[in-house]
């Protein structure tokens, strides 16, 4: 890689960020670039900073790349790939919708609703696979909680020793 220059009011801008940042991933890019520009190998940058030199090589390109933005923007995390969250914002009104109702009169043979049923319930209706972690984490976020019936013994009545006959 070919030493990094920086214009002046780019260099400027990083030396005012990295004395005002609170963010310490920024700081340490903002850092990696001066010292890139300041003719230290990408070795040593990413020695000193205990990165990969992909790294270094990764946000020096970036910032490169990224000339049209706010010098924030240019040092930020890249974006991210991964699978999207699909669940979230998808299961939470068919789930709000469907769980006062009792699920007998849509032909389940269960009387309260589970999390295993309502991943069943979300296939069957709308074919929308989901996990019964993804209906668990719908069903805080909708605030619904149920608990399962504690069985208690009979409160006795002042007089039980006298039924008893003691």
């Amino acid at each position: 890689m070919a030493d990094l220059v920086l214009k002046r009011r780019e260099r400027t801008a990083l030396l005012d960020l990295a004395s005002h940042t609170d963010d310490a991933r920024i700081l340490r890019r903002v850092q990696a670039l001066l010292w890139l520009e300041a003719a230290e190998t990408v070795q040593q940058v990413a020695k000193r900073l205990n990165v990969s030199r992909q790294t270094i090589y990764n946000w020096a390109t970036r910032f490169q790349m990224r000339d049209d933005l706010d010098i924030v923007l240019r040092v930020a995390d890249g974006s991210r790939e991964g699978r999207p969250r699909t669940a979230q914002g998808v299961i939470d009104p068919l789930i709000d919708a469907v769980i006062d109702r009792d699920p007998r009169t849509l032909g389940y043979r269960a009387t309260t609703w589970t999390a295993p049923l309502l991943v069943e319930y979300l296939w069957n209706t709308y074919q929308i696979e989901v996990s019964c972690a993804s209906v668990r984490l719908a069903l805080q976020r909708l605030r619904i909680r149920w608990k399962r019936p504690r069985h208690t013994l009979a409160l006795r009545l002042a007089t039980w020793r006298q039924a008893k006959g003691g």
